[in-house]
């Protein structure tokens, strides 16, 4: 019944993209299965696409049939082994833009059947591998899931200019396929999130803390004003959102044939159809600048997973994460990030355009740079015993900051932290005092190690 319809229809000449409705139409008479209708119109026009040559013109990526476009604007398929799932790179010129309508999935019941310990809130907490996977970080690689962290994508004309006065970073200067991180603050520079984004072809996607992304969401949408064309949602139920880190996460990308991504800045990303489902993969992730991100359709999200561990990816629950953020010395939401730190202390100079022009905290964050009013700045700590986040730090019997964070490490002799401390009273390798008698030595770790402030800046 379709070849005939499609056979009908292009008799006369007629659009493809009306062609493709009058097919859907026809096929719903026939049956109440919407899922048979779309895989069955698809499957038919893909088959055609593949034996005539349509103007590229004249179809806008139908449903889950993606197109690549050549230098005669021709329609071409073209398509990539990603092991058993099928895999088709999207043009970037392509209206591809990734908003999936909600989708059930059981990724996390698979995960849980292969023994992962998952919590009430829909997060895995541990693979019971927590050691392996942290050496793994360090000489192979690792996927992580990262879907219970927040996702807003934020739409419309005025987007950019929006983004742009909302947050740290210069959005005017990046392109479609571009990314970087950006710094939510208050008016007065205190630091509520740091947000991973991608600028795609009809929005902007913010990867945020689960713990900020409903706040800075309904912030967001408190700042759209009248005139401004801008469209805030909150897509994070809709998709998936997993990290590859680690030495050998190149050698993935390679054995995947995804090696156009690699070497690429950070933050540059590529679209790809997997079994006929959008995914998103990303230069660098929230962890590091070496390293891919994968925001893909949620039906997507077990297909993906199983092909990465195929590859030897070792997986790594939340509870090792948490591990790694603070021996990577990143902070976070609630500990590092809070009303009482400004977004100079927290070292997110990578983040912050210093001559943008005017952005919310723009005023204070020059003031503190123009008069050195920087008064403490966050390290990492080594310490000889287990800390509470609070503890005072001390050099020579004087209060100089505060523990916020502590992880024991790999080993069990391992003991981590992260805390503020007042500038000019340490430096990397001095030794402090933590609570009443635990002793530190101050590092600087490696994500705040990074971190390039200007030369004039304060920092020490």
């Amino acid at each position: 019944m379709c070849a005939d319809i499609i056979s009908h229809f292009l008799a006369k000449s007629l659009p493809i993209p009306f062609l493709a409705s009058r097919l859907l139409s026809k096929e719903m008479a026939a049956t109440s299965s919407s899922t048979f209708i779309v895989g069955s119109a698809t499957a038919q026009l893909q088959h055609l696409f593949k034996t005539r040559t349509i103007p590229f013109s004249s179809l806008p990526c139908l449903n889950s049939v993606f197109c690549t476009e050549n230098k005669n604007k021709k329609l071409t398929f073209t398509s990539i082994s990603f092991n058993s799932v099928a895999c088709t790179r999207i043009s970037a010129s392509s209206p591809f833009d990734l908003s999936p309508p909600p989708i059930d999935h059981d990724f996390l019941e698979t995960v849980a059947a292969d023994g992962a310990k998952v919590s009430e809130d829909g997060i895995i907490e541990t693979f019971d591998n927590d050691d392996e996977a942290l050496l793994a970080f360090h000489n192979s690689v690792v996927i992580l899931d990262l879907s219970h962290f927040g996702r807003i994508r934020v739409s419309g004309d005025d987007r950019i200019q929006f983004l742009h006065n909302q947050s740290t970073a210069n959005f005017q200067c990046l392109h479609e396929g571009q990314g970087c991180h950006t710094v939510f603050v208050t008016p007065t520079a205190r630091t509520l999130d740091i947000a991973h984004a991608w600028i795609m072809k009809n929005s902007v996607m913010l990867v945020v803390s689960p713990v900020t992304c409903g706040s800075i969401t309904q912030m967001l949408n408190k700042y759209i004003f009248f005139a401004d064309n801008v469209e805030i949602q909150d897509i994070t139920k809709k998709t998936s959102f997993f990290i590859l880190a680690g030495p050998q996460s190149d050698q993935v990308m390679a054995n995947l044939n995804l090696g156009d991504v690699v070497g690429q800045p950070y933050g540059t990303h590529l679209h790809y159809s997997v079994n006929g489902m959008p995914i998103t993969v990303g230069a660098g992730n929230i962890i590091s600048e070496y390293g891919y991100s994968l925001l893909m359709s949620s039906a997507a999200a077990e297909s993906v997973w199983k092909t990465l561990l195929s590859q030897g990816a070792v997986p790594m629950g939340s509870n090792a994460w948490e591990k790694l953020r603070i021996i990577q010395g990143i902070p976070a939401p609630g500990k590092e990030l809070t009303n009482e730190f400004n977004v100079l202390e927290a070292g997110l100079w990578n983040s912050i355009s210093l001559n943008k022009g005017c952005y919310k905290g723009q005023e204070t964050i020059a003031r503190l740079i123009t008069y050195d009013g920087v008064k403490q700045r966050l390290w990492g700590i080594h310490l000889s015993a287990p800390a509470e986040p609070g503890s005072l730090i001390t050099v020579d019997g004087i209060k100089v900051g505060k523990l916020t964070s502590y992880t024991s490490g790999r080993n069990k002799p391992e003991h981590y932290g992260l805390g503020y401390i007042k500038r000019q009273t340490v430096s990397e390798g001095s030794t402090v005092i933590v609570g009443d008698k635990i002793v530190g030595t101050v590092v600087d770790p490696p994500f705040l190690a990074r971190q390039r402030p200007p030369s004039n800046s304060p920092n020490s």
